[in-house]
């Protein structure tokens, strides 16, 4: 649906030298931005759960001759990595659609460093989806239906021991009347109207305590 979460490499405070892991790393874009800010003393990694991608994004490293960039299969709930690995985790657009988010943030703390954070843009409602939205397979594709309400997301962060959490970026996803129409009743259009129910793009970050 091309409606985009934002670039959380923008607000991730990557430094030169760190290692980098991107979940949902794709074709290697984001990976690649991170490499430019971390240099040749730093690494990223990026975590993907489709082979296809993962044979794109190293296709396109090798075509652009890195050599501290790799990129893993593996599935965010479970990730295939030690503890206390990287400095800074990374994801754009993923995390909502992750069945189990509460294992998705409980596996980011455990492969951070203490002193580690993460940085994430994502896609989250407020107020609820109508069941015809929630069901709907393009619109989970598209990263709607498979978001979370924004303050039970941020809760989840907490609860997987998080401090210091901030929302850099909130901005309202606007779907086409048309859409709304063939989703919603007329009380569940009425909700979105008033600015009870609506999709928002987010960029948010948090620290592991040291």
């Amino acid at each position: 649906m091309n409606l985009g979460c934002g670039i959380p490499t923008d607000f991730a405070q990557i430094k030169a030298g760190d290692h980098i892991l991107d979940l949902g790393s794709g074709a290697g874009n984001d990976c690649f931005v991170a490499r430019a800010i971390v240099g040749d003393t730093g690494k990223v990694t990026g975590l993907d759960m489709t082979e296809p991608m993962i044979a794109k994004a190293r296709e396109n490293c090798a075509r652009l001759k890195f050599t501290n960039v790799d990129f893993v299969p593996g599935d965010i709930e479970d990730m295939p990595f030690d503890d206390n690995k990287f400095d800074v985790v990374i994801s754009n657009c993923v995390l909502n659609l992750v069945p189990d988010k509460i294992k998705a943030f409980d596996q980011i703390f455990r492969v951070l460093k203490p002193g580690g954070h993460f940085c994430v843009s994502d896609v989250v409602i407020k107020g609820k989806l109508s069941e015809k939205m929630k069901q709907d397979a393009e619109l989970y594709a598209g990263c709607v239906s498979g978001a979370s309400e924004m303050n039970n997301y941020l809760q989840i962060v907490e609860r997987s021991g998080f401090g210091d959490i901030k929302v850099h970026k909130q901005k309202e996803i606007k779907l086409p009347e048309t859409l709304l129409s063939e989703f919603n009743d007329r009380n569940e259009l009425t909700s979105y109207s008033a600015g009870d129910t609506g999709i928002f793009s987010i960029t948010v970050s948090a620290s592991k305590p040291r």
